[in-house]
Order: C-alpha cells, then sequence, then structure tokens
C-alpha cells in the first residue's frame, strides 16, 4: 500500500508541475508567497519551537515509563483526571498545532489512550490563556468568552467522541499493553524524570514565547503604520494595518521591504518584557536540562534519547514544511475579501465554511486574532468568527498530513470532522446569541 501512496505522490506532483499556469501572475505570486510563509516559518518558528518539541518528544518515550502512561493517560484511567490532565496541558504549552504534533506523538506511542491524546492534542493549541485574552481585547468580550468556554469543552468532546468511535481498537491496545514485559530499571527516580521534562518543557514555553505583534512602523518616507506584525522574513515584513492612514485602510495587509522601515516601535507591556529576555530564560533552562542530563541519564539512554528524537525527526519535518508551503499558496488565491463575502452571516454554510477555512489553514500562535479581525472588517459575521476561532489553532493542513502518519488517514479523518462539525454548531450557536 505505500508504494501505491509513494506512486501517487509521484504523479499528483508531475501534474502540478505539467498544468499550473505560472504565466497567470496570480499563481507565480502564489508560489512566492507560499516560498515566504516557509521562509517565515523557518526563521522564526522552527528552531524555537519544533525543534525543541521534538527533544521533548524524545525524552517522553526515553524518560517515561509505558506503565505510568497507562496508568494516567490509558484507556483504562480515571476519565476525569485523565481527559483534566490532557486539558490543562494547553494554558501551559500554549504552542501552535504543528509543535504540539511530537509531544502528542511521544504519548500516543507510549499507549496513552486515544481520548486523552486527542484531548491534548486539541488542547494544546486552542486553549491558551493569552490567546483568549487578546481574542476579548481585540475582537470584543463576548467572542472571547465564547472562545473560551468553547474551547475547554471542544477539549473534553473531542476526547471522548474518539475514544468512543475507536473503543474496540483501544480495548485491543490496552489488552496488548499487559501483556508487555516491564522495561528495564533506571537509576532515576520518578520525580527527576519529571523535573527533567519539565526544564524541556520550560525551555520551549520561553524560546517560543509569543510576541502580540502590535505595533507602530515608522517608514522613510515620514509616515507611520499602526498595525500587527504578522509575518518577518529575511528582506520583507508583513503588518496587518489597524488603523487607516497613509493611503492604506484598516484590516488590509502590508508587506514592507525592510530597506523602507526606519523603526519598528513595539507595545509595551508585561508580555513584551518576557519576550524581549525570552532567550536568557530559554538559556537558564537550556543550562537546567543540560545538568540534569549530566547527573541522571546514561550514556546508553541519551544515545536512545537522540535516535528517538531524530526518528520523529524524519517522521515530522518534511510533512510540516510541505504543509506550510501548500497553505502559504492556497491562502494567497484566498484574499480577505473574497472570504468575507462567503462568510457574512450566521447560517450553517457560513459557519460551515468558517470552520473548514479553520482547519486548513496554519495560524501560528496569536496570529488567528488580527487575521480574523481582518475578515471582520471585510464582513465576516460573529458566529463563523468563534468557529474560525474554534477550528484553526488546533488544525491545519500541516497538522493533518503527520497525523495521518502517526494515526492512520481514518483515525486522522475522525479528528477533523469532529473539530469541523462541533466548530460548525458552536458557530451558529454563537450567532444566534451575540
Amino acid at each position: 500500500m505505500s508504494q501505491w501512496k509513494i506512486a501517487a505522490a509521484f504523479v499528483a506532483i508531475f501534474l502540478i508541475a505539467y498544468y499550473l499556469p505560472l504565466a497567470d501572475p496570480k499563481y507565480s505570486g502564489a508560489i512566492v508567497e507560499a516560498f515566504k510563509l516557509l521562509q517565515w516559518y523557518a526563521r522564526n518558528h522552527t528552531l524555537a519551537c519544533v525543534v525543541p518539541a521534538l527533544f521533548i518528544a524524545g525524552g517522553i518515550i526515553t524518560f517515561l515509563s509505558q506503565a505510568s502512561v497507562m496508568r494516567y493517560l490509558g484507556p483504562k484511567s480515571n476519565k476525569v483526571a485523565a481527559y483534566a490532565v490532557a486539558s490543562v496541558a494547553g494554558t501551559v504549552l500554549a504552542v501552535c498545532s504543528c509543535s504540539v504534533l511530537p509531544m502528542f506523538a511521544g504519548i500516543w506511542k507510549l499507549g496513552a489512550g486515544l481520548g486523552p491524546a486527542s484531548a491534548f492534542l486539541y488542547s494544546g493549541p486552542a486553549i491558551n490563556v493569552l490567546a483568549i485574552f487578546l481574542t476579548a481585547r481585540v475582537l470584543g468580550l463576548d467572542i472571547g468568552l465564547w472562545r473560551a468556554i468553547g474551547a475547554i469543552g471542544f477539549a473534553f468532546l473531542v476526547g471522548l467522541g474518539m475514544a468512543w468511535l475507536f473503543r474496540r481498537e483501544e480495548q485491543q491496545k490496552l489488552e496488548a499493553a499487559m501483556q508487555m514485559p516491564d522495561p528495564p530499571p533506571t537509576r532515576r527516580r520518578g520525580w527527576q524524570s519529571g523535573l527533567l521534562l519539565a526544564g524541556m518543557i520550560a525551555f520551549l514555553v520561553f524560546s517560543d514565547w509569543f510576541n502580540p505583534g502590535d505595533a507602530i512602523v515608522k517608514r522613510t518616507d515620514g509616515t507611520a503604520i499602526r498595525g500587527v506584525v504578522l509575518q518577518e522574513m529575511r528582506d520583507e515584513v508583513m503588518i496587518q494595518v489597524q488603523e487607516s492612514a497613509a493611503g492604506v485602510r484598516a484590516g488590509d495587509r502590508l508587506t514592507l521591504p525592510k530597506s523602507e522601515i526606519v523603526e519598528i516601535e513595539e507595545a509595551r507591556g508585561w508580555v513584551m518584557d518576557i519576550f524581549h529576555i525570552r532567550w536568557y530564560l530559554a538559556g537558564a533552562m537550556f543550562l537546567a536540562v543540560a545538568l540534569m542530563t549530566w547527573a541522571w541519564v546514561d550514556r546508553g539512554e541519551f544515545k536512545t534519547w537522540m535516535a528517538n528524537t531524530w526518528d520523529f525527526a524524519k517522521l515530522l519535518i518534511p510533512l510540516l514544511f510541505g504543509g506550510v508551503f501548500v497553505v502559504g499558496f492556497i491562502s494567497a488565491l484566498l484574499p480577505d475579501k473574497q472570504i468575507g463575502e462567503l462568510v457574512g452571516d450566521n447560517g450553517l454554510r457560513a459557519n460551515f465554511i468558517a470552520s473548514v477555512i479553520g482547519a486548513l489553514f496554519y495560524f501560528a500562535t496569536l496570529t488567528e486574532v488580527p487575521i480574523t479581525q481582518a475578515l471582520m472588517e471585510h464582513g465576516m459575521a460573529k458566529g463563523p468568527v468563534v468557529a474560525l476561532l474554534l477550528a484553526g489553532p488546533a488544525l491545519s493542513l500541516p497538522n493533518m498530513l503527520v497525523l495521518i502518519k502517526v494515526l492512520g488517514p481514518k483515525k486522522t479523518a475522525a479528528f477533523s470532522c469532529l473539530i469541523v462539525i462541533m466548530a460548525t454548531v458552536c458557530g451558529m450557536i454563537a450567532g444566534r446569541a451575540l
């Protein structure tokens, strides 16, 4: 079967290369935009978030025992405790849908139940305290409350839904795990392994500490634009304009060469204060992890840890990069104005379209808020806004491609459909209430 998949991929690439109308400026421009998004992902996200997450995933496989994971997150664990732990993870991690994948793959490989693991997969990027506060501040308190309540509820419902849909496979998985011999003992105690993983997670939290992006961009021609910095590439900066000025209107996205920018004056606040010292904090966590590794991890375990990390990297990174490129290409072909026209009411169709767009497009941490604000400027109704905010952070095309490799097509389709359906329904209810 895998050979057929490889052959299908070859055929798809051939057909795209053969028929893509490169002479059309719209498509050639979309290719450039796809590479810009990929460059932004490589420069601002890969080293700070994906790579640390890969090391954490490798550490989960190496340092945690299968028995402990089965006890707290397995199919027969206490459901209230398991789902609560999985859901709370989002408030701690605050990472995007792609970055939570390595950690999800780690606990899944160790035997975590599909329900708690799915709740963790959703909650990691969706239940983000700062993003919810930013949503309330920028889009309105009512939308912020709907996002907060919906995200917490979704984590439980998605997990319970996945556990019920695949309950037979979960039972077989539990029975197979019970037949496996106990792993050989290590010289580390349980609290030491936990502290080592906590140090790596703290490194991830600080290294990927998000910048809300609010800024005043001062240009060489003397004009100033108030907006949100969405993407910073090597030579350009993409800005979401917040206030109409200098010939651009609020809601538009403006890409400026760095040579035309004199200064980017950032908004102040404790979030930005931590952002500016994030690498010092991350460095302290790195030093702590290095010392714990030297003291508590023997050479054989270290080699196993690196091997597991490399296995995850080979599995995930090509799919993530390919997915980000495709999302950049597609999003360039769908301008905000056109999307806003499709989701201009609170009906079933508009909410479903918003949920699907949220499920396919890639949103880095916090960027979904200014992007949604721009869509509202172009007529997006409040119901579809809620639907997009509930489906968007937890899913993306890169995320789905990786999940297919980790879970298989059937479970990936079920996970994606549950989120889209629930986001659509919640959007319709919110649209009537708001």
